[in-house]
């Protein structure tokens, strides 16, 4: 069996544990693909402040794709080292495009250090522990270049709404959700986790027949579609599901774990 050179994973849903954490598992498996001589990519829709517990299981090695593709992340500098942002321009255009025809919107912004949000925004559990985000108005919001546009709703279901968000900007803007929520994430128009792993992975002169990816959500599908071989875990976006070749264990059974260490010769560890 031939070791992928690259191995991309999303992380909430995919390969933390259902309460954000990293298994020991998980990470000894992560260290064993390093060992190896492979690059490990984490990929995520997560904003860079939200990666310090991951960079902790990994020691703080390597490159994070965040924000779904607009940010890559520096784990050992903590630094952003590469961006694709929204304009203002485009971001003022799309809220008032959505704000007219679906009503009920209520919006937020990540910016590349940090976040804002309308007073009405149902904030998810990650941004309720943190204090750095600004409640403005929308004006103040849509004012500079961000990396991803959130908007959120309390009734819809977050696929119609997905779909809903795409006819209205979507010549604009790539829309997708991940959260279970109706809550959908806006890129720059083009960029997905695909767009920036492929220049990653292009960078390092890996082909995308070498890399393996796992994801669980819809906005995963390009980067399934994009790489080699592809998993979905078993606790996966029924889309997810029907898109991959390959499905693994759930993220609370270290499915990813499992799928490493038989590609990277590992003996799993005894259970208890």
């Amino acid at each position: 069996m031939v070791s992928p050179r690259l191995v991309a994973t999303d992380l909430d849903g995919t390969a933390l544990r259902s309460d954000g954490s990293v298994s020991p598992r998980t990470a000894a498996a992560f260290a064993r693909v390093e060992e190896a001589g492979a690059k490990l990519v984490f990929v995520t829709g997560r904003p860079p402040r939200w990666m310090a517990t991951v960079a902790g299981a990994v020691r703080h090695r390597g490159l994070a794709i965040c924000a779904n593709g607009a940010l890559v992340y520096d784990l050992h500098t903590e630094r952003i080292v590469e961006s694709h942002l929204i304009e203002a321009e485009v971001l003022t255009e799309a809220v008032g495009r959505l704000r007219e025809r679906l009503p009920g919107l209520s919006f937020s912004v990540e910016y590349e250090g940090g976040f804002a949000h309308e007073s009405g925004f149902g904030l998810g559990r990650w941004d309720r522990q943190e204090t750095s985000g600004l409640r403005v108005g929308v004006s103040t919001l849509t004012s500079r270049p961000c990396a991803k546009l959130l908007a959120f709703h309390n009734d819809m279901d977050p696929d119609l709404l997905h779909l809903r968000v795409e006819e209205v900007v979507g010549d604009l803007l790539t829309a997708t959700h991940s959260s279970g929520r109706a809550l959908i994430e806006m890129s720059a128009h083009g960029v997905t986790k695909a767009t920036a792993l492929a220049r990653l992975a292009g960078r390092h002169m890996i082909g995308q027949a070498d890399v393996v990816a796992f994801g669980d959500m819809p906005n995963d599908l390009p980067m399934l579609s994009w790489a080699g071989t592809a998993y979905a875990v078993a606790n996966a976006h029924p889309d997810v599901l029907a898109a991959v070749t390959h499905v693994t264990a759930a993220n609370d059974e270290d499915g990813v774990a499992a799928v490493l260490e038989r590609l990277f010769g590992v003996t799993p560890p005894e259970r208890p």
